[in-house]
């Protein structure tokens, strides 16, 4: 079964996939490599049902304010058969005088992490997708292209409560590698999105020390109890956090060898240096990292280090071996 994308990051990664050409994309190109057709077509699903789902976006994105230009044959305007589609950047580009604070840009980032289809309304949502493709620089990071987080962990808001009341929380965590989740008691600080996932902030109350603690990764429900903690223990508590994930960043990073062109290189490029031999991509996590790489398949190869390579292998193995059993039954 094709892993399900939602709408918003499918239209996201259209919006993406169109504004990184000149020479704009045929409706094959886009169903072959946009990611949210590309599943589907390799699911088996039928050529006239992604062309009309692309269709529903085209019109969809249109609507929203989305200038997608079709470019057809000079000799024959009216035959879209090869059509092209594209965004021409210059009709998309934020006016050339308006600029944001880096405390502006965090507050963008935050929001457009935070709010998924089910929580906003439909010009939120329009306003997000334009954010989310505009690319700026910044010293803060703007939302990516097309981020997957949301907040459907069903942990983000007792904790969210729990930092804004000042109370202990208690919960389950599960490590890799690792047979049975531990019982954790926390005082949570703050909660922040980094390489496209929550994390929650706060001080390990059993350790008596700093952790950062991965919110896909609690199991059950977080536990908010009648324990409270000084408030002040909050100031500075997102940036700490933020330079605690950088510094372990900083200390890791991947060779990998990326097609250009591809959503893998549309991803990573955002946060990749030049290297001889492909590019340099620091990671905080090497079991999210790999998740990650082996979304993309044959678009990325692992050239070291050999525990994140051997990672996404058996990843990608995993996958053949689940695929094999269905096909089998």
């Amino acid at each position: 079964m094709a892993a399900r994308i939602p709408p918003e990051e499918r239209q996201t990664n259209l919006v993406v996939a169109l504004m990184a050409t000149d020479i704009g994309l045929t409706k094959q190109q886009i169903l072959d490599n946009v990611s949210g057709y590309r599943q589907r077509a390799e699911a088996g699903a039928r050529t006239d049902a992604l062309e009309k789902m692309f269709e529903r976006d085209k019109d969809e994105l249109r609507a929203l304010g989305v200038p997608i230009e079709t470019i057809g044959d000079p000799g024959d305007p009216n035959d879209l058969r090869e059509a092209r589609y594209r965004i021409p950047k210059a009709e998309y580009d934020l006016p050339a005088d308006l600029e944001f604070s880096p405390a502006e840009l965090a507050v963008l980032t935050l929001a457009g992490s935070v709010w998924s289809a089910e929580s906003s309304s439909a010009d939120a949502q329009a306003g997000v997708r334009k954010i989310r493709a505009l690319g700026i620089d910044g010293d803060e990071p703007i939302i990516g292209f097309a981020p997957k987080i949301t907040t459907r962990e069903a942990s983000f808001a007792p904790l969210q409560s729990a930092i804004e009341s000042g109370r202990v929380v208690t919960f389950d965590y599960l490590k890799p590698g690792e047979d049975s989740a531990r019982r954790r008691k926390v005082e949570p600080l703050a909660l922040l999105d980094y390489e496209a996932r929550w994390h929650v902030y706060g001080i390990d109350v059993d350790a008596d020390d700093e952790r950062t603690f991965l919110l896909s990764r609690i199991v059950g429900d977080v536990t908010v109890t009648k324990k409270s903690f000084a408030p002040e223990l909050r100031d500075g508590a997102g940036e700490r956090a933020l330079a605690g994930l950088e510094a372990v960043a900083a200390r890791n990073s991947a060779l990998l060898e990326v097609t250009p062109g591809t959503e893998a290189s549309l991803r990573l490029g955002r946060r990749a240096t030049t290297a001889p031999q492909g590019v340099r991509v620091p990671y905080v996590d090497v079991h999210i990292f790999a998740d990650e790489l082996a979304s993309y398949g044959p678009e990325v190869r692992v050239v070291e280090p050999e525990t994140l390579r051997d990672a996404v292998i058996a990843r990608l193995e995993e996958i053949v071996r689940v695929h094999s059993r269905g096909e089998d039954a």
